[in-house]
C-alpha cells in the first residue's frame, strides 16, 4: 500500500496531484485522480487527519464559549484564497458543557488561520466515508446566526 503524507509537523510534504496537474506544476503524478460525472479530476479515496492523544469531552470541558458541530451542510471552500464557509448544525457549550442545540447557522474563516488555530485533536478517529477526521478544536471561527 502506497502512502502520501501530505503535511507533516506543519510542512508541507506532498500535492495531490493527477497526471495533468502533474505535468502543469513540473511534478510527478501521486495518482489521485478521480472520475464522476463532470470528467476527471483530483480526488482522494482514504485521506484522514491522523487521531491525536486528547479525548473529545476534555476538549469540550475546555472551551468556555463555542459551538461543537455535528454536521456541516453545503459546500464553500475557495481554493484559492482559503476562505471558508459552511452551514452547521451542532451543539452550543457554555463554560465547557454542551447546553443546548443550535441549526441554521454559518460557520466561516479561512483555512489558513483554521489550521494555525488547531488547539487540540481528539483521539476519536472513526474510518467512515473517503475523507475522516478526529475532533478538532478550533480555538476561532466566525460563527453567524440565530
Amino acid at each position: 500500500m502506497r502512502r502520501t503524507v501530505l503535511v507533516e509537523e506543519g510542512v508541507l510534504r506532498s500535492y495531490l496531484l493527477d497526471t495533468y496537474s502533474g505535468r502543469k506544476l513540473g511534478l510527478p503524478s501521486t495518482h489521485h485522480a478521480a472520475r464522476d460525472g463532470s470528467g476527471v479530476s483530483v480526488s482522494t479515496t482514504n485521506l484522514h487527519l491522523a487521531a491525536g492523544d486528547r479525548d473529545p469531552a476534555d476538549l469540550i470541558r475546555s472551551v468556555k464559549n463555542g459551538l461543537y458541530v455535528t454536521e456541516l451542510i453545503g459546500f464553500g471552500v475557495n481554493g484559492v484564497t482559503g476562505d471558508y464557509s459552511r452551514g452547521a448544525v451542532g451543539l452550543w457549550i457554555e463554560n465547557g458543557e454542551l447546553a443546548y442545540p443550535v441549526e441554521e447557522i454559518t460557520i466561516a474563516g479561512n483555512l489558513l488561520d483554521m489550521f494555525h488555530a488547531v488547539e487540540g485533536i481528539g483521539n476519536d478517529l472513526v474510518f467512515r466515508d473517503r475523507t475522516a477526521a478526529p475532533t478538532l478544536l478550533i480555538g476561532r471561527m466566525t460563527v453567524a446566526g440565530s
